[in-house]
């Protein structure tokens, strides 16, 4: 189309994606808690009004490696395929307040909190984690930071009525955690499978892409 080579498109990308990475690696993202307040959803202050963050993390499939090691540690068993997976967390209005590097696909959703630098995040006294079920890491969480998931299957096979009302309202408000994701894989650097001579640059593409996401409209309204 341009009447150059696929190295040279290489080049510029790589040299362009690092570039923005710096100027936006030090972008303070983590809100205040003045400001979770200021610009909570209506929504939340019904339902869940010390809610900090609504976490999930989210895959994105990747070549496999030759070695049967590696294979077995980039291997998603959701996604039967391997995979690189990262953490993230939306603030209520639905803008990225937190972006872990990629990890191998193997990992747990608990491992990936413990290590992604998440709990290093500053909280409030009584704030709380909105995620998935999933994520038990109430023994992870710094102490009196509440952890709000979907109640679990009780041993009788059969959620109570409370517990289907509880299970749906945690839903609908973590729902805008997997919008915001599908904002970052609409991006179509992100269309194919990510090839193993990117691994060296993809923390850097990921990292760009969700900040730009930062710069569009908000997909929840104050």
């Amino acid at each position: 189309m341009y009447g150059i080579s696929q190295a040279t498109v290489s080049r510029v990308v790589i040299t362009r994606m690092n570039v923005l990475y710096l100027r936006f690696k030090d972008i303070p993202l983590w809100p205040s808690r003045e400001m979770i307040d200021k610009y909570m959803p209506g929504q939340f202050k019904e339902k869940y009004p010390s809610t900090r963050v609504v976490i999930d993390c989210t895959e994105i499939k990747c070549q496999m490696p030759t070695s049967l090691l590696l294979n077995s540690e980039f291997f998603s068993t959701y996604k039967n395929h391997t995979t690189l997976k990262a953490l993230v967390g939306i603030t209520l209005g639905g803008a990225f307040c937190f972006i872990s590097q990629l990890y191998t696909g193997h990992i747990s959703d608990k491992e990936i909190v413990r290590h992604s630098g998440f709990l290093d995040q500053q909280f409030d006294n009584d704030d709380s984690v909105k995620a998935d079920k999933g994520f038990t890491i109430e023994d992870l969480l710094p102490p009196g930071i509440k952890l709000n998931i979907p109640p679990f299957l009780g041993s009788q096979g059969q959620m109570s009525p409370e517990d289907v009302v509880t299970t749906q309202t945690v839903a609908s408000l973590r729902v805008h955690v997997e919008r915001a994701i599908n904002k970052v894989k609409n991006f179509h650097i992100w269309d194919n499978v990510l090839l193993l001579n990117l691994f060296g640059i993809v923390n850097q593409m990921w990292t760009v892409c969700c900040i730009l996401c930062n710069m569009q409209k908000p997909i929840i309204s104050v």
